[in-house]
């Protein structure tokens, strides 16, 4: 792995396999949500089965954390039932990062694994009596029995390990969850769930605020498991890597087909433009369809689960691919002058937090015309530090920096909250970054998805999603040549990083960018720089490669140190 994360170890115990007698499975019959007059979805039957991976996609309120939650029995639907296998264990990644702040992290942990802490928790109440009758030693003796059986004495170094794995540091597993910053209690909190091997686990958005390299080690682990999961996420690399299936929820109902969520979205916009082209002919379609089907069976090779995605993507019949209707947002930057051969030079560059933290130091580095670099680094305050300092909201603490005379910026913070404290509508915030009257305004905000009555809203109301198209269509006004892109992906929902990305990919200026989006930085960087207190590692390749260098570097460090 990059050298930035070798802090995280990667030891993996072995999920438990599932006995091929038992059926692990979750049952929906005839599900129907509402809410009020407005129908999620009705006549929802699926069996989930074991073994599999289910990638739960859909438009922003279309029910995708709904239909977790109605498994979980955190709501109740308005019709139909939810069925677990005879004494099937249901794990859940819990969004409330609050509610254990009174336990330990260990205990936090090992609670995830309920009849097991429960055990725990009536051996102790027996053991600390003054004196224990007979019916005691029988109670205790038969508790003995099922907490070996359920691998008890090894409760705490599993749950240790994972905290481990997922970037929690030793240190920190038995301390009160409030002493924990909110990223790491959402790292206990997915401890937590996968801890004790649950026959089924749901998880939504499982990798927020996770680094690049705990995501791997999560693809990896899930990836190993036979039990039934069932995973709500924006990001695409994960899914592609993680999902057998996928399930979509659209046109008032809930689909699963074959196949990862970069096969869903290649196959929807084949049948798109099928749809649009009324002269092509049915047996013209099939034969573009059947092909794209091949075509995809084949890149299936470079999968983690091969066998089971391939033999799903032979079962797809054509019939089952149609159009989405998906709405993406129309993002389209456009330069107003051509940049020079000078675009950014940075000198001797140093950054310090505020707690003395060295960021990064001695970072050198001379971006030229039409690269697409992404920076890296263990700390990502360092990102966001080398960013502000390059857009001049930040004095560096040693070093300078130069941008070429022909360079124009546009740059999209991590944070946006001081963009927003107004009472101003979208149409009149928008209006203060760019000229154009009310309509043409109302024109960029319609491209960004904001309905006809939503343009007059109040910013300062706006959701996290909302306010970062607002930053992206006050970016497209500034047409600059050079993009400053600070994590963009954040709050996000799938539509809108897809139309993002595509447009990124395109772009001929040059972009400076953070993420943690793999898919992101796969496809747009093709430069890499990593940030360190000692200085930077620079490569021009991309970030697969990149990755696949760092592992084969530590391979041999580990080779010559045995």
């Amino acid at each position: 792995m990059p050298s930035f994360a070798f802090s995280i170890i990667f030891i993996t115990f072995a999920p438990e396999k599932t006995n091929s007698k038992y059926k692990r499975m979750i049952t929906l019959q005839n599900i129907a949500i509402q809410f009020g007059k407005r129908i999620l979805y009705k006549d929802v039957n699926i069996k989930f089965t074991p073994g599999n991976i289910y990638g739960i996609i859909g438009a922003n309120g279309a029910g995708k954390s709904t239909l977790l939650r109605a498994i979980s029995g955190e709501l109740e639907p308005n019709k139909g039932t939810v069925e677990l296998g005879p004494g099937e264990r249901l794990s859940v990644l819990e969004q409330d990062h609050f509610k254990y702040d009174e336990f330990n992290v260990m205990d936090t942990v090992l609670m995830g694994h309920q009849p097991l802490w429960k055990n725990m928790k009536e051996r102790e109440a027996l053991y600390s009596k003054p004196e224990m009758t007979e019916e005691d030693g029988n109670k205790a003796a038969e508790l003995e029995l099922k907490f070996a059986e359920m691998n008890g004495w090894e409760a705490e170094s599993e749950a240790a390990q994972l905290l481990q794995n997922l970037g929690v540091r030793e240190e920190f597993h038995y301390k009160q969850m409030t002493e924990l910053s909110n990223n790491e209690k959402v790292r206990v909190m997915l401890a937590k769930a996968l801890f004790g091997h649950p026959d089924n686990l749901l998880l939504d958005e499982p990798t927020n605020d996770l680094d690049l390299d705990t995501v791997q080690w999560l693809e990896e682990y899930l990836s190993n498991l036979e039990q039934t999961v069932l995973v709500v996420s924006h990001d695409r690399h994960f899914l592609d890597a993680v999902s057998t299936q996928t399930v979509d929820i659209d046109f008032g109902k809930v689909t699963v087909f074959a196949g990862n969520y970069s096969f869903w979205y290649e196959s929807s916009q084949l049948a798109l433009r099928q749809a649009q082209n009324q002269r092509l002919k049915a047996e013209e379609k099939r034969k573009q369809l059947e092909e794209f089907i091949r075509r995809f069976s084949a890149n299936v090779a470079k999968s983690k689960q091969t066998t089971s995605r391939k033999k799903m993507l032979e079962k797809l019949t054509v019939e089952e691919i149609r159009p989405s209707s998906r709405k993406y947002p129309g993002i389209i930057f456009q330069m107003e002058r051509e940049p020079g051969n000078q675009i950014l030079e940075v000198h001797d560059l140093k950054a310090v937090d505020t707690d003395g933290t060295v960021l990064f130091d001695n970072v050198n580095f001379n971006i030229e015309k039409g690269q697409k670099t992404v920076f890296l680094s263990h700390n990502p305050k360092a990102m966001t530090a080398l960013f502000e300092i390059i857009n001049g909201n930040r004095e560096a603490d040693h070093g300078t920096y130069k941008l070429g005379v022909t360079i124009t910026t546009a740059y999209l913070p991590l944070d946006n909250t001081e963009f927003f404290n107004s009472n101003l509508n979208l149409v009149e915030w928008l209006s203060q970054y760019g000229p154009g009257n009310e309509v043409a305004m109302k024109g960029y905000l319609g491209r960004m998805l904001f309905k006809q009555e939503e343009v007059e809203k109040k910013v300062n109301v706006l959701s996290g999603g909302e306010k970062m198209r607002c930053m992206i269509a006050r970016m497209q006004l500034k047409n600059a040549n050079c993009l400053i892109l600070d994590t963009p992906t954040n709050h996000l929902d799938l539509e809108s990083i897809q139309a993002f990305n595509n447009n990124l990919i395109q772009f001929k200026g040059n972009i400076i960018f953070a993420s943690h989006d793999h898919e992101f930085i796969q496809t747009v960087a093709d430069r890499i720089i990593e940030l360190t207190p000692k200085g930077t590692i620079d490569k021009l390749m991309d970030y697969d490669d990149y990755i696949y260098d760092a592992q084969i570097k530590e391979q041999k460090a580990r080779m010559y140190s045995i």
